[in-house]
């Protein structure tokens, strides 16, 4: 029995479970017009954690140089990117359907 959660054990450091979980996962990304017509950028269909949402959210604000917030299990970017968050997504192991 040692041997089972030792292996568990190896398998949880490796995050090869996390790793398969994002590539599993397709992602959806539209805009929408909000006030003022400013265009946002939502990412949606993660099977996630909330606290992993919130760090991949701010990766993308980062390599975006914009705002953008975390609501109800989706990531929204002021502006519109939908040229380069896919290509992003997809380097961070996702599948993503524009």
């Amino acid at each position: 029995m040692a041997n089972d959660e030792d292996i568990d054990d190896l398998l949880d450091e490796l995050d090869t479970h996390g790793d398969l979980d994002a590539a599993e996962q397709v992602l959806r990304l539209r805009t929408e017009s909000r006030r003022y017509d400013k265009p946002v950028t939502i990412v949606e269909g993660f099977d996630l954690s909330k606290s992993e949402i919130e760090s991949l959210a701010s990766d993308l604000k980062s390599a975006m140089g914009t705002g953008g917030t975390v609501d109800e299990g989706r990531i929204e970017l002021q502006g519109d990117h939908r040229d380069r968050v896919p290509d992003l997504l997809r380097d961070r192991g996702f599948q993503v359907q524009a």
